[in-house]
């Protein structure tokens, strides 16, 4: 069964809205793990719109299953990193005018970048996943760098229609997904997963880790966010039927 992921970003969003003290995503982080969350997730951006240098020092302390910061490759944020120490590392690409991260790192275009950002982390004793497109040259890209994990963005099959264009995205995933096992890699997914179109993604085979927020967060309003984390596992738990 795949881990679930619990990326709680969005409960610093509601908090920066305001520029107050809550909602406080350490506080989340705590009721997700009560939910059965495998990991917590969150993205220290460049313009800290939401998580802050505090949350993720704080959640380092409290947190006590695996902890995943995603990042761009920026020197400063990398630095962050390797002081704090996350479980794991999973870089993305990052722009200042974007809503949430759109499409995955070109581990082709920004490898002397990812090579200096993957060097510094595993110095500092800290997994490194990168999250790509599934495209196969930027796989083959990740692998050069001896990453642990890719990290597959689910976009296109969250917006892609019901039917056959959904299966087509899949298939598109599955073959991703067993290049990614090929070449030594874990394989974990994320972007766009909700409850309705979480379960054949999970039921991937070989799929390791699945990274989920929005949809999560948006649960919790209404049923709590423990109760969201656990509906959430069970669907992942239940993937096969």
């Amino acid at each position: 069964m795949p881990e679930l992921g619990v990326n709680i970003d969005h409960v610093a969003t509601v908090r920066q809205a305001r520029r107050t003290n809550e909602p406080d995503p350490v506080w989340a982080a705590a009721l997700a793990e009560l939910g059965g969350a495998d990991g917590i997730t969150l993205h220290l951006r460049e313009d800290r719109r939401h998580i802050q240098d505090r949350d993720l020092r704080l959640m380092r302390e409290t947190v006590t299953v695996k902890l995943n910061l995603e990042l761009a490759c920026d020197p400063a944020i990398v630095a962050i990193a390797c002081e704090v120490r996350p479980d794991q590392a999973t870089l993305v690409p990052e722009r200042r005018e974007e809503v949430t991260t759109e499409g995955g790192l070109d581990a082709m275009g920004l490898r002397a970048k990812l090579t200096d950002a993957v060097a510094r982390l595993h110095d500092a004793g800290i997994a490194v996943s990168l999250f790509l497109a599934p495209d196969l040259r930027q796989i083959a890209a990740a692998a050069e760098l001896k990453v642990e994990a890719v990290e597959l963005h689910t976009g296109e099959y969250a917006l892609a229609r019901p039917g056959g264009a959904q299966k087509e995205e899949l298939e598109i995933l599955k073959r991703a997904g067993e290049e990614i096992r090929r070449l030594g890699m874990a394989l974990h997914a994320g972007h766009g997963l909700t409850y309705r179109n979480v379960r054949p993604v999970a039921a991937l085979e070989g799929m390791h880790e699945l990274n989920i927020g929005h949809s999560i967060i948006a649960r919790a309003m209404m049923v709590g966010f423990t109760e969201a984390v656990r509906e959430m596992k069970r669907l992942i738990y239940n993937c096969q039927e």
